[in-house]
């Protein structure tokens, strides 16, 4: 079982408490670290955070967002064994040829440790911001995944689409890994077809066990439409060890097909740092 930490670019006081969470992290034999995205957190929102009861996100407009891609090369320059991912970024509101060159780059240079993990977004007004139309997302996003593979394929790209026109050229360096992991975050049917059909892994917004099972099924049908078997994805989830002892819960999520869990930084109480330092008893002992 693979243990992340998420996340590492959000709330942070300087770049010194990245770098010290992230080899602190590499230290305890913490496998990743994730962050989140917004390039926003708005004042005031009609629209709704699907993964809390109120519809709020838990940010207030003064949480500092360091940009994903920025934080995890801070990260890559700092430590030699741990993995980065996005959980997730937002596809639909990037632009995609930038997003590619960025992607590939970082990959490059944390010498293949990076997963592009991607979702279609739920913050209209963010999008309003970006000057990025919100409706027709999953549709983009669809396009822009397609497009961005030629990008990271290495020979002259040709796409032409409702969202993207590009003819003739080439961009380099490519990604070391080949393909480059995009990891598909959301739990609706549609979010579960992206999985299915783009994904090499699976981010599952659940908090428990129970919540992981009761998607898999869905997963499960997805898949089938596509020719997949759900083991050719790996399956991430969000963990709180409070909330499920280690030594219960490890087993329960390696039959269910989870690969990797990825604890929050506010599961490790006020003093987050201490707390990765605390996960190598706590945790990582208990795995094998």
């Amino acid at each position: 079982m693979k243990i992340g930490l998420i996340p590492c670019n959000v709330g942070v006081s300087s770049v010194d408490m990245i770098v010290h969470m992230a080899q602190t992290a590499e230290e305890v034999g913490l496998e990743s670290l994730w962050t989140f995205e917004h390039a926003i957190v708005p004042v005031d929102y009609q629209s709704a955070y699907p993964y809390s009861a109120d519809g709020k996100m838990g940010a207030t407009p003064e949480t500092g967002f360091v940009d994903p891609l920025i934080a995890l090369t801070t990260v890559a320059a700092h430590t030699e064994k741990l993995r980065l991912g996005t959980g997730v970024n937002i596809l639909p509101q990037s632009n995609p040829l930038m997003l590619a060159k960025q992607a590939a780059s970082l990959d490059f240079v944390s010498k293949g440790r990076f997963m592009l993990g991607i979702g279609i977004g739920w913050l209209k007004e963010e999008f309003d911001a970006l000057g990025v139309p919100f409706e027709r997302r999953g549709a983009r996003f669809a396009d822009y995944v397609d497009a961005m593979r030629k990008v990271w394929s290495g020979d002259t790209v040709e796409h032409q689409s409702d969202f993207v026109h590009w003819t003739g050229f080439k961009s380099y360096p490519l990604p070391i890994q080949d393909p480059l992991p995009l990891v598909i975050g959301g739990s609706k049917k549609n979010a579960l077809k992206r999985v299915a059909r783009y994904g090499q892994g699976w981010y599952a917004p659940a908090m428990t066990a129970d919540q992981v099972e009761g998607m898999l099924p869905a997963l499960d049908e997805a898949c089938a439409a596509e020719g997949r078997d759900r083991s050719t994805i790996e399956i991430s989830t969000m963990y709180i060890p409070a909330m499920e002892p280690p030594a219960e819960a490890l087993p329960r999520y390696r039959d269910l097909g989870v690969s990797r869990l990825i604890i929050p930084l506010q599961a490790l109480g006020e003093k987050p740092l201490e707390g990765i330092a605390r996960l190598g008893d706590d945790v990582l002992a208990k795995i094998n």
